[in-house]
């Protein structure tokens, strides 16, 4: 017998591997914690803390943290999870331990706080080195009370052309995201999403809590492939669109098939199923990738930004609210978590000369309509910093900022302003019309001090109104059947309220 020890070292995770005989391992037999697991990691606060990995059949697994220990037996199929006593947030950097016969794992520097999952598509990618205000934001990114999972993802960029072998030999759930936690510095913070480390570094700072940030966005991808596909299937009104080859489903959005079919039609060997070839695109794919991975993870809450690639066609702005509420549903029963938070960010404005953006006050409209269809929700206005040619406004400060003070609202209960005005109800008395706000804070406002604009009776023809404390006023001859507000793809409104937030577009019935 000869006894040997392995250490195992990547940029970030330690696992010393001591194994007691010289006979080979198969792979299943080594000890291995599930690949969420690295050093710098953050674990959910107050939530049962969830260990697993694979083990030798049949083998003892231990696992101790913060003076708390737990044993299991790994089954037939070298699967084990341990599930540890609850913790309170801990800004002290802590170790965990899992051990099985002679093999064991360390890993260091970890905390309990808040974990949040960030999702979307290129503008949740975004990344802090492009961001406006990257060069003041440098200054303070140390900040060792936030933690990142930012890894890379298979086929990223890569546009009008085919994957190459090495990108398709990635398409599996082991390899298409790759990373792991890090510690927010100078250097991590750089690829990280801009909007998820401004709502992060906020919420931190304000509650005093660690807080945690997984960002699985894929820059293009649509609503449909972080759904579960069982769930569509089940669905009687979108099943259509799990129906044969998703690069040839109309039920689909064009542009992400176009885009599958550049990368994918005539690349060789991809993995495919009864739905087609994989890609990023595919529905059901990111969920398969990056939400099943998570779902034994506790976490806080999500925030997402998405929406441009399912704003192209009527039939897919249509159904965008109850495709969203049909997911976040899906999601909390997944996680058994039946009020987890849900925050997400309203398009913002573009103009239509170099962007297909027609239907974008409609979109916008259905995502202000989401507020109701799901509960536990918040929705963050940027119509006021988008570009007029360009669908990456560069600002995503204030988007992150706007996100983070619904969580500090609804989910922290700090006394915050989540919302710029929202409409509450529209009516018609003697030739004025009376729009009423939620969210007018001490009073509604314009943003440049200038007359009210951005009301119409059609969504084309501008009325002139007026502010009168929470309340928009409006001389009409006759009662209209709806009030639009920022019924423009580049939004010329300006009303906000005290707190300098936005309004949101919005089209209402008048009363």
């Amino acid at each position: 017998m000869v006894l040997y020890a392995i250490a195992h070292r990547s940029s970030q995770m330690k696992q010393l591997l001591l194994i007691c005989t010289v006979f080979p391992f198969a792979a299943a037999a080594q000890l291995q914690l599930a690949k969420i697991f690295s050093d710098n990691m953050m674990l959910q606060r107050e939530k049962p803390v969830v260990i697993w990995g694979k083990a030798a059949p049949g083998n003892t697994v231990n696992a101790s943290f913060a003076n708390t220990k737990g044993t299991t037996v790994a089954q037939k199929d070298s699967v084990w999870k341990i599930i540890l006593p609850q913790q309170k947030a801990q800004t002290i950097p802590q170790t965990l331990t899992v051990q099985s016969g002679r093999q064991s794992i360390l890993l260091s520097n970890i905390l309990v706080g808040d974990i949040w999952l960030c999702m979307g598509q290129s503008n949740m990618e975004f990344p802090m080195q492009r961001e406006m205000h990257y060069t003041e934001a440098i200054k303070t990114s140390n900040q060792p009370l936030i933690r990142l999972y930012n890894p890379a993802y298979a086929g990223k960029n890569i546009f009008n052309s085919t994957y190459s072998d090495s990108v398709v030999q990635l398409l599996n759930k082991n390899d298409f995201y790759k990373g792991q936690w890090q510690s927010c510095d100078s250097n991590s913070f750089k690829t990280m999403s801009a909007v998820a480390y401004y709502f992060g570094k906020n919420i931190s700072a304000q509650t005093g809590i660690p807080v945690g940030l997984i960002n699985i966005a894929i820059g293009g991808a649509p609503l449909e492939s972080f759904i579960d596909p069982d769930a569509l299937l089940q669905d009687t009104r979108f099943n259509n669109k799990v129906k044969g080859d998703w690069l040839l489903n109309d039920a689909l959005p064009e542009w992400i098939r176009e885009r599958g079919k550049q990368n994918i039609l005539e690349a060789q060997n991809i993995p495919s199923d009864r739905y087609g070839k994989s890609h990023a695109y595919k529905p059901g794919f990111a969920y398969r990738m990056g939400i099943i991975p998570l779902l034994n993870i506790p976490i806080k809450g999500i925030i997402c930004y998405q929406g441009e690639s399912n704003a192209q066609e009527i039939e897919r702005v249509n159904e965008y609210g109850a495709l969203w509420a049909l997911m976040i549903k899906d999601y909390r029963k997944k996680w058994r978590q039946p009020a987890l938070p849900f925050y997400y960010v309203q398009l913002s404005s573009i103009d239509t000369l170099k962007y297909k953006g027609a239907l974008w006050p409609k979109f916008r409209d259905e995502q202000r309509k989401m507020l109701t269809l799901i509960p536990n929700s918040g929705m963050a206005v940027c119509s006021d910093i988008g570009f007029k040619d360009d669908v990456h406004p560069t600002n995503k400060k204030d988007v992150g900022l706007r996100l983070s003070y619904w969580a500090l609202n609804n989910t922290y209960g700090k006394a915050v302003i989540p919302s710029g005005p929202l409409p509450q109800k529209a009516t018609y008395k003697n030739r004025l019309l009376t729009v009423s706000f939620m969210y007018a804070a001490k009073g509604l406002l314009t943003s440049d001090g200038k007359a009210l604009k951005g009301f119409s009776e059609n969504g084309n023809v501008p009325l002139v109104a007026t502010i009168k404390n929470d309340k928009v006023l409006i001389q009409m001859a006759g009662k209209p059947e709806f009030i639009y507000y920022g019924w423009k793809s580049f939004s010329d409104g300006n009303l906000t309220n005290s707190d300098s937030l936005p309004a949101s577009t919005f089209k209402i019935k008048v009363e």
